[in-house]
């Protein structure tokens, strides 16, 4: 149960941190999508571990094997088969961890549930598991990039360190030219310094990602419990370490009048369109052709190469040690993470509003 998400677009996802592999079956991807593979890698390359000072050092090239739902380069109809293989376990980094639990991580409530757990990395817990779902996202961003829809998610903040700039006045592909994945080449140094000096301190350090959808068409989303918000929100509360989600104005927007916060309709271009976009592209749970915006929050790591106090299985007071590769601040890696599972979002709810049939959606 739980490892499966999405109606039409559905994507199932499996493997463990430290197991053989870690991989995905995508069903619903409508028939005669030419799909680039090697975009699939870019994206997995975007997530990969060691990719930069700033992340966990261990190495895996995250290369994917399509072993089904692809013939002659275009998508068949049938599940879609992805293999990530793992190369670099070092499972002797957790021996000292095998009864005992890690603050913050999910070994107290896996042991509780399941009665078993594997302590490899925290297993089916770690964040390793969004390989599979990147991979996934990936097909359907190119999906959707053949409707023209557009996914760009960058890092807002690190830290008390925040990009006050509106997303309007930013390049956002400039986000892709340094290690933090900032589109503010200024706030990306000042970033990536906190970030390494956190480092240093053996300790770690959470963030926001934004992220903007454009070119959405009107009418995704239903009423009352499928909301097309509370079904982002969902998506982006299932990814490792996420403490957070807002969308439009969120949290801010409670400082504000109705006045002020109430979205104007106007006529442009004989299309009905918003002057403001207090409403981040989502009214009553359907999109309206907006944009799309979101925030998403990520703790700090909870791994850190401190000791740190705690109990083992048999309730006994024990010290735990931080040992292993592990990243300082999740959020540069996540950026890909958070736009795969807005893009399984958006895919799910076009074929929800369509037929199955590529030249019918």
């Amino acid at each position: 149960m739980g490892n499966s998400f999405g109606r039409l677009f559905r994507v199932t996802t499996f493997g463990e941190s430290h197991g053989k592999a870690l991989g995905a079956i995508v069903e619903g991807c409508p028939a005669g999508l030419e799909l680039d593979e090697a975009k699939i890698q870019k994206e997995m390359q975007r997530r990969k571990p060691g990719q930069s000072k700033i992340t966990t050092q261990r190495k895996e090239e995250d290369e994917i094997e399509i072993l089904s739902g692809v013939f002659e380069g275009k998508t068949t109809g049938t599940p879609i088969g992805i293999v990530i293989k793992n190369a670099d376990q070092k499972s002797k980094d957790y021996s000292h961890i095998a009864d005992k639990f890690r603050p913050s991580h999910a070994d107290y409530t896996y042991f509780e549930k399941y009665g078993i757990r594997d302590y490899r990395g925290g297993g089916r817990s770690s964040a390793r598991e969004t390989a599979a779902r990147v991979a996934a996202g990936a097909i359907a961003k190119q999906f959707l990039a053949s409707k023209g829809i557009k996914f760009n998610a960058f890092v807002s903040q690190v830290g008390d360190l925040t990009l006050e700039k509106p997303y309007q006045e930013l390049n956002l592909d400039l986000a892709e030219e340094n290690i933090v994945r900032c589109p503010d080449p200024e706030m990306a140094e000042r970033m990536i310094s906190l970030i390494d000096s956190v480092r240093l301190d053996r300790d770690t350090i959470g963030g926001v990602i934004t992220c903007v959808i454009q070119n959405t068409p009107v009418g995704l989303g239903e009423p009352v419990f499928d909301r097309l918000h509370s079904e982002l929100g969902k998506a982006m509360l299932s990814i490792n370490a996420v403490k957070g989600f807002e969308y439009g104005s969120g949290f801010e927007g409670v400082k504000m009048r109705g006045s002020q916060h109430n979205d104007t309709f106007a006529q442009k271009d004989g299309k009905v369109h918003t002057l403001s976009n207090h409403s981040g592209g989502i009214q009553g749970g359907i999109s309206n052709g907006e944009d799309i915006y979101f925030r998403v929050a990520f703790k700090p790591v909870a791994t850190i190469m401190q000791d740190q106090e705690s109990v083992n299985e048999a309730g006994e007071s024990v010290t735990v040690s931080g040992k292993g590769r592990h990243d300082p601040c999740v959020v540069p890696r996540a950026v890909p993470i958070v736009e795969a599972m807005a893009a399984l979002v958006i895919a799910d709810y076009l074929l929800l509003s369509k037929t199955n049939k590529l030249e019918d959606i």
